[in-house]
C-alpha cells in the first residue's frame, strides 16, 4: 500500500472518532478487529476519495442503527419450512474454500425463482449470510490460515438464466443496491460459468459501462469453468454445477446433499441456520415463534443503473426479445459485495 492511501486511512480514522458511540460500536460488527482495512474498503469503493468515503461509511452505520443489523443474526426466519422454501428458491451457499484460503460463494443465478416467500424474506436471508461471512466465516478463515482473509470469490452459475427466472425486477435491485452501499468491496473476483448466449450477448453491452475497477474483477468463463476454478482451488471445494461439462446447476446434486451447498441439509447453511437460532435462544427471543419477517429498509437504487437499463433494453430490442428480459438483466449487477 503507497504512502498516499496510507495517510488517507489515517486520516480516515481520525474523522471517524468524531462519531457518536453507538455508530463505532456497530462499525465492531463490520471490522471485526481489522478497522484499517474495513475503511481502506470504503476508501477503494469511493475511488480514495475521502470525503465520499467518510460519507458512505458514515450512511452506512446509520442503516445499520435504523435496521437493527447489528441484531440481525439472532432474528431466525421461522418455522424451519419456510426457511428451506428460502434456501430452495435463493439458490445460493459456502462451497469451500480457494488454496488461499478465500470463500468460495456458489450463487444459482439462473434457477433462483424467489418465489416461495415475501421479498422481506429474501432480503433477510441475504443480510444474514453476508453478515454470518463477515462475522463468522471470514473470522475463522482469518484464525486458520494465519493472515487476514477479508474478501470472498463468488462463482454465478447462469444455468436457466431466462425470462421466467428473471421477473424480481424490485428484488435483485434492492439486494445488489444494500449490497454497493454496505458491504462494498468484500468479493476478490466473480467467476461467470454456464453462460448461455443471452447473457454472452447481454454482456458485451454492459461490459463496458461497468467501472473499470469492477470490470477487472469479473471473468466469463468457458463452460462450466472447472480447469480454471481448479487453478485456484481443489475439487472439493468446486460448487456442484462446476464438476462436469454440461452437468449445469440443479437444486438438487447427483451426488447428494454434501454436493450441493444450495440445500438447507447442507452444512453450511445447518451451521448458518444453527448459529442464528442459538443467538436467538440466547437473548431470550426464541419464544417469538409467530411468523413475520424482519424488515429492512429498501435503499434508493444507484442511478447509473437506470442508464445500463436503457442500454440492455435497446440492444436486446435489437435481438427481437422481450422487454421483460432486458429490464431484469439490468439488475443481475456484480457490483458491491
Amino acid at each position: 500500500m503507497g504512502i498516499v492511501n496510507q495517510e488517507a486511512i489515517k486520516q480516515f480514522q481520525l474523522l471517524l472518532e468524531k462519531a457518536d458511540e453507538p455508530l463505532k460500536n456497530s462499525f465492531k460488527n463490520v471490522h471485526q478487529g481489522y478497522p484499517a482495512e474495513a475503511l481502506e474498503r470504503f476508501l477503494k469503493a469511493r475511488d480514495w476519495n475521502l470525503g465520499k468515503a467518510h460519507k458512505m461509511l458514515i450512511d452506512c452505520l446509520q442503516w445499520r442503527m435504523q435496521n437493527e443489523i447489528d441484531n440481525i443474526l439472532s432474528k431466525p426466519i421461522i418455522p424451519d419450512d419456510l426457511y428451506r422454501a428460502v434456501r430452495d428458491s435463493q439458490l445460493v451457499g459456502l462451497s469451500g474454500y480457494s488454496k488461499e484460503g478465500l470463500p468460495v460463494i456458489a450463487v444459482g443465478v439462473g434457477l433462483s425463482t424467489f418465489d416461495k416467500a415475501s421479498v422481506n424474506y429474501y432480503v433477510q436471508s441475504h443480510i444474514q449470510m453476508n453478515e454470518y461471512r463477515d462475522r463468522v466465516v471470514l473470522p475463522s478463515a482469518t484464525r486458520k490460515y494465519g493472515r487476514y482473509v477479508g474478501t470472498c470469490l463468488k462463482v454465478l452459475d447462469m444455468t436457466g438464466l431466462k425470462l421466467s427466472a428473471l421477473n424480481q425486477i424490485k428484488l435483485l435491485t434492492v439486494i445488489s443496491t444494500i449490497d454497493d452501499l454496505n458491504y462494498p468491496e468484500k468479493t476478490d473476483t466473480y467467476y461467470i460459468v454456464n453462460a448461455p448466449y443471452i447473457f454472452s450477448a447481454c454482456w458485451k453491452v454492459v461490459k463496458p459501462l461497468l467501472q473499470e475497477r469492477t470490470r477487472k474483477k469479473i471473468q466469463v468463463l468457458q463452460g462450466c469453468g472447472r480447469d480454471e476454478l481448479l487453478k485456484i482451488m481443489d475439487y472439493g471445494s468446486l460448487p456442484h454445477f462446476c464438476r462436469r461439462e454440461g452437468s449445469g446447476s440443479s437444486r438438487h446434486s447427483d451426488n447428494g446433499i454434501a454436493d450441493n451447498c444450495f440445500t438447507l441439509d447442507h452444512p453450511f447453511h445447518q451451521d448458518l441456520y444453527t448459529y442464528v437460532r442459538q443467538q436467538a435462544e440466547s437473548l431470550e427471543t426464541a419464544q417469538l415463534t409467530k411468523e413475520g419477517s424482519f424488515h429492512v429498509r429498501f435503499p434508493e437504487p444507484n442511478p447509473d443503473d437506470a442508464e445500463i437499463a436503457r442500454t440492455i433494453e435497446s440492444e436486446f430490442q435489437k435481438y427481437g426479445n422481450k422487454n421483460g428480459l432486458s429490464k431484469s438483466m439490468s439488475n443481475l449487477r456484480v457490483n458491491g459485495s
